[in-house]
């Protein structure tokens, strides 16, 4: 009974103390997972923190950009209101301004219109004071002054009759001379249109409209642009470029070339084309002026002495390309210098060089020998080769026997049948002058002869022309014209005053 009792009381203590350990241990374990929740909430609660003060932070960074965004449209408003103020200030005084100029236009009108009816009236009374005081009609006075004039210049019209018979015979006689002389040339067709003329060929019929433009505003263009003449409605499928400085119709010719390939045609691309041509033009200049000298065989030229000669392709004496006369005089100088034993490098280079000063445009004072023997001393050409070239129109003393190489080489290459017109030099060298005297009036700047003399336009500086003075220095050129020129028929002076207005919207 007693070792029942003892186990009971053992098995009970075990029991309670099993339940004290697992309570303590179940314990420990809750008082464990308490403290991680505890230690996840303050980590959650640091973290959420964190978040709240970098949203803050965005927020406030949002707001002051949107702010900064805000006050810059007003800063650019407020310019915007006070130039359309400014503007508006501005158009009303011109309009304040036109007004009074409109009155004060009507009353000079006004005025003009009561002088006009007075001079009339004073007009009227000193035909009727005239007819009074001489006892004849209008009509009376009118016969009787012819009658007059026609007696007391009836010797005169005898003489001028005889004259026009006489010129008009020489002329007959001139003109069965040039029949033979062609004649006898075998050669049918005027050089005139040859060397003053090119066709441009088109593709398209309908891009001539194009080409002309609104009102012919492109073709306008074009022609100031270029200084040459468009032909457009005379042949289909072609137009006809005439000037008679063959450089200004190459450039219109590729211009229109570009122009065309582009596709855009209007004034600013207009002017943007024709200085591209001037540009390839220029360069092309070089290439030919390199290949002259190589096909006579010289190498060692300056590359500006080159160049100048490659302009002289562009340049025509008495209807003889200069460039290809300079090359045939080359060969001819060798050849003649190679058989008598002297210096055929001095020679050629001569003969090559004779027409150098051609080459420089006519608003440069001096002949043409006396330019060619200044580029050449410029560019140190040796003096060997000027001496052979100074002398070929014996403007200066043969001073060497390459000099009467290159001379007697001029004279065969200008001389043989065919080479040389006379009429289209004479017309060239008239075309020229136009040009000249009316760039030599102040304010003038461009002139171009078109329509192969009869017409001369002149573009002068707006800022210093003003409308009625174009008007006064048209008068004044073609009284100069008829005072210092000899030229068949009329020549129409042209004076072109253009204003540009130019403003930039910011």
């Amino acid at each position: 009974m007693e070792i029942s009792t003892t186990s009971i009381i053992a098995v009970v203590l075990g029991l309670v103390g099993g339940y004290l350990v697992r309570h303590f241990w179940a314990s420990r374990q809750s008082n464990s997972i308490e403290q991680k929740i505890k230690d996840k909430l303050v980590t959650a609660e640091e973290k959420s923190k964190k978040l709240v003060l970098e949203a803050e932070n965005k927020a406030a960074s949002l707001l002051a950009e949107i702010r900064k965004e805000e006050r810059d449209q007003k800063t650019q408003l407020s310019g915007l209101e006070t130039r359309l103020l400014r503007r508006e200030e501005i158009l009303d005084k011109k309009l304040l301004s036109m007004g009074e100029e409109e009155s004060s236009l009507k009353a000079k009108s006004e005025e003009l219109k009561s002088k006009e009816e007075e001079v009339q009236k004073i007009k009227e009374q000193t035909k009727g004071q005239l007819e009074k005081l001489s006892g004849l009609s209008r009509e009376q006075a009118r016969e009787e002054l012819l009658r007059e004039v026609k007696e007391s210049s009836s010797q005169d019209l005898a003489a001028t009759l005889q004259k026009i018979d006489k010129e008009r015979h020489e002329q007959i006689e001139k003109k069965a001379s040039e029949v033979i002389t062609i004649a006898l040339q075998r050669f049918a067709r005027s050089q005139v249109a040859e060397f003053t003329t090119t066709i441009f060929h088109l593709n398209d019929e309908e891009i001539k409209g194009k080409i002309i433009g609104r009102e012919g505003r492109n073709i306008r263009t074009l022609e100031r642009a270029t200084g040459v003449e468009f032909v457009i409605d005379e042949t289909p499928d072609s137009i006809v470029i005439s000037s008679f400085d063959p450089f200004r119709r190459e450039v219109a010719r590729l211009a229109l070339e570009k122009l065309i390939k582009d596709g855009r045609i209007q004034p600013a691309k207009i002017e943007e084309k024709v200085e591209e041509a001037k540009q390839e033009l220029n360069k092309r200049i070089v290439e030919i002026g390199e290949a002259a000298s190589m096909e006579v065989g010289i190498y060692d030229l300056p590359k500006e002495i080159i160049q100048l000669l490659g302009r002289l392709h562009f340049r025509t004496s008495y209807g003889q390309n200069v460039l290809m006369h300079s090359i045939e005089m080359a060969h001819i100088a060798s050849m003649i210098a190679a058989e008598l034993g002297l210096n055929t490098e001095v020679a050629k280079k001569g003969a090559l060089l004779h027409d150098i000063g051609k080459a420089i445009d006519h608003e440069v004072e001096g002949t043409h020998v006396e330019l060619g023997r200044k580029i050449l001393k410029k560019y140190n050409v040796s003096e060997a080769v000027i001496e052979a070239m100074q002398s070929h129109h014996e403007d200066y003393p043969y001073a060497s026997s390459e000099a009467y190489v290159v001379t007697a080489a001029d004279i065969l290459s200008a001389a043989r049948p065919g080479a040389r017109r006379d009429n289209l030099e004479n017309y060239i060298k008239r075309l020229s002058d136009l040009e000249k005297m009316a760039t030599e009036f102040e304010g003038v700047k461009n002139a171009y002869a078109i329509s192969a003399g009869r017409e001369l336009r002149v573009f002068v500086v707006p800022e210093k022309v003003d409308d009625f003075k174009a008007l006064e220095l048209a008068r004044q050129i073609a009284n100069r014209i008829q005072s210092e020129l000899k030229y068949p028929g009329e020549i129409k002076v042209n004076v072109i005053r253009e204003v540009r207005a130019v403003e930039y919207a910011r």
